[in-house]
């Protein structure tokens, strides 16, 4: 799955961006809505970014940062801050300064843990040739060549601890020589490492397998690294699936995060805890997958997030140990918006991060007994004060088997139902990633709505939130339910009297590129325009280019020279489709993806061109899978709104 992964992180990319470049940017006019503005590429990339970052040690305060862009500057500054977890006004801070416990300092205090990257491997020319120290051809000889945005260079990413307080050099390396990361490639911080409560050992997530092995599973492990006597043991050698995000209870239980099936990473995630030699599945039972999670702080249950019905939202289980009791979970919080992370508990608060379609993340305290919401920053009042916000509504629609399904539909500021709007269909990626009330700077469905649009946002076939069953259905069949729920999404919505018929357009990236590249083929004039970024145009060439063997291999059953997947590169391959398309098609990629390649963008952008349909071609060489910087993110909201306004509105 393309995106499940990259959601878990959230604003990872804040800050990543420190490239200069020294212009203005033109913001083009703000248009008034009955006294508030709506908003605009440019307004979005005012928008402050809010993220937490723990609590302090006395859990009185919460610590965050607030990351701003610099669109002239093309590039984030970030500030810290501290507010009390009761409310009231937040504190500048230049450093952590011990504010929040060190988890990378073990808990006697006497040792640090970090990760450095350290050279194993022989890649480069020079390395096997060293007196050709100017080429600068890379040799391989199996895959995981690249991964992500980078090129394997032969480097990886280990774990040291040594001496609190000693340079680095007196620091031991627990994966010595050895051609595995920690932290995980592309993604992976120092979640990935926790020292145990008694200071003698180190459990860290790693996956021991090397080249084409490596990327044909998913099936990483927790380890244990005894500090005095050099030793490892693998913790989680039974399960051949994901096994990540270790934590330490106050009591010394282990709790972590374990799918069960190699290769399939969009998998039921569930909580596990290893207990006195015992490990205890608390979600086996429950039909949904976790996200994130957080151990109480008295060790007697977690509490985590999870999708369900078009938002994510906090949970509970408890843990009863080694008793007979089975753990019950309980859905803790409800409401149109998501709880996208729980920052830190504090007495009977739980602090955490909630956005909402209309609104970027902000931190709030939600208390466990009264169930009261209190939010405790608003640095984006300025803006959204005089922001026009956007109505978001539930729809539930028949789908062709006979099952409901949830869409969400975005209404343009003051909506006024007995006018006529041009109506755009949101294609998710994943494609098995949730469709919540999420906040993104690229796809952000109250920019678009600002514009005039009617966005429908349908939770088809493949989103977790409905169940495991609904969630997996997508796997090796991704133009069949799916397509037909997007279709019976569009034609629902589409009966209103407020939605222009002729004017209807399909936008969307990754698998949801995928999708409109697919409707484009059999959409039988529905749609007046697309937008695809980052798509997957042709199953065949992108099995033989993608990074992450895995995941083609599950989601499309296998290699195409095998008969028994025939249908994923026929049936299910838009390349197959073109001689059926006839409709406008914007395409954008990025350069540095290496998870959809550049390719599957330049044969749809040949195929549309030597089709003669009007089509355009947006290509970001220094961007991955996302848009990260600044500048290239107006740049493509511009040109996106751009295009619909020439062949939609």
């Amino acid at each position: 799955m393309i995106y499940y992964r990259i959601l878990l992180l959230g604003v990872l990319f804040l800050g990543l961006s420190s490239c200069k470049a020294q212009m203005t940017i033109e913001k083009p006019a703000i248009k008034s809505i009955e006294s508030k503005l709506s908003m605009t590429p440019e307004l979005l990339w005012e928008v402050k970014r809010v993220s937490g970052i723990g609590l302090t040690a006395d859990a009185s305060q919460v610590v965050f940062r607030v990351s701003t862009p610099s669109v002239a500057e093309n590039k984030f500054q970030s500030k810290l801050y501290t507010i009390p977890v009761s409310g009231g006004s937040p504190t500048e801070i230049t450093a952590l300064n011990g504010l929040v416990t060190d988890k990378n300092t073990s808990p006697d205090g006497l040792y640090t843990i970090m990760d450095k990257t350290v050279k194993v491997e022989a890649v480069h020319g020079h390395d096997f040739h060293p007196d050709l120290k100017k080429s600068n051809g890379q040799i391989y000889t199996s895959l995981d060549y690249r991964h992500w945005d980078t090129w394997n260079d032969g480097t990886f990413n280990h774990v040291f601890f040594g001496p609190k307080g000693k340079p680095d050099s007196e620091y031991k390396d627990i994966m010595q020589g050895e051609s595995y990361h920690c932290p995980q490639k592309p993604f992976g911080g120092d979640e990935d490492y926790v020292w145990s409560p008694d200071s003698k050992s180190i459990v860290y997530v790693s996956k021991k397998l090397k080249g084409t092995a490596a990327v044909v599973s998913t099936n990483t492990d927790l380890y244990k690294y005894d500090i005095n006597t050099g030793q490892t043991l693998n913790l989680t050698q039974d399960n051949k699936g994901y096994d990540t995000h270790p934590i330490y209870s106050v009591k010394g239980d282990l709790a972590y995060l374990s799918m069960s099936t190699d290769g399939y990473e969009a998998d039921k995630n569930d909580i596990k805890v290893i207990s006195k030699g015992m490990t205890y599945h608390l979600t086996q039972q429950w039909d949904e997958s976790v996200q994130s999670f957080i151990w109480a702080n008295d060790g007697s249950k977690l509490y985590f997030t999870a999708a369900v019905n078009g938002t994510l939202q906090v949970f509970e289980v408890d843990f009863p140990g080694l008793s007979k009791k089975m753990p019950v979970v309980q859905q803790l919080t409800t409401g149109d918006w998501d709880v996208n992370n729980i920052i830190g508990q504090s007495g009977d608060l739980l602090i955490v991060s909630r956005v909402s379609i209309n609104r970027a993340a902000e931190i709030y305290s939600y208390h466990l007994k009264t169930q009261k919401w209190n939010q405790l920053t608003d640095v984006n009042n300025n803006i959204y004060q005089n922001v026009a916000s956007c109505k978001t509504e539930r729809r539930f629609v028949n789908t062709t088997d006979g099952k409901k399904m949830l869409l969400w539909v975005v209404f343009p500021p003051n909506f006024d139902k007995n006018k006529k709007y041009p109506t755009l269909l949101y294609c998710q990626g994943g494609p098995q990633s949730a469709l919540t009330q999420f906040y993104s700077y690229r796809w952000n469905l109250h920019l678009m709505a600002s514009q005039g649009y009617i966005i429908v946002a349908p939770n088809r076939r493949g989103m977790p939130g409905h169940g495991v069953e609904w969630n997996k259905q997508i796997s090796k069949d991704w133009g069949g339910q799916n397509i037909r729920d997007y279709l019976s999404a569009i034609d629902d919505v589409a009966k209103e009297p407020y939605v222009d018929k002729t004017k209807l357009g399909a936008v969307g990236a990754s698998y949801g590129g995928f999708s409109v590249f697919y409707l484009a083929g059999v959409h039988d004039k529905r749609f007046k325009t697309f937008i695809a970024h980052d798509g997957i145009f042709n199953t065949q060439s992108m099995y033989g280019t993608t990074e992450e063997m895995f995941f083609v291999n599950y989601d499309l059953g296998g290699p195409y020279w095998e008969d028994k997947n025939k249908k994923s590169y026929t049936d299910f391959n838009p390349a197959s489709l073109v001689a059926k398309w006839d409709t406008p098609i914007y395409i954008i990629q990025g350069g540095k993806d290496y998870r959809v390649p550049e390719g599957q963008s330049q044969e749809a952008f040949t195929a549309a061109q030597l089709r003669g349909i009007k089509s355009k071609f947006l290509y970001l060489p220094d961007e991955n899978h996302w848009v990260i910087q600044p500048q290239n993110s107006i740049l493509w909201q511009r040109e996106f709104f751009k295009w619909l306004d020439e062949t939609l509105k």
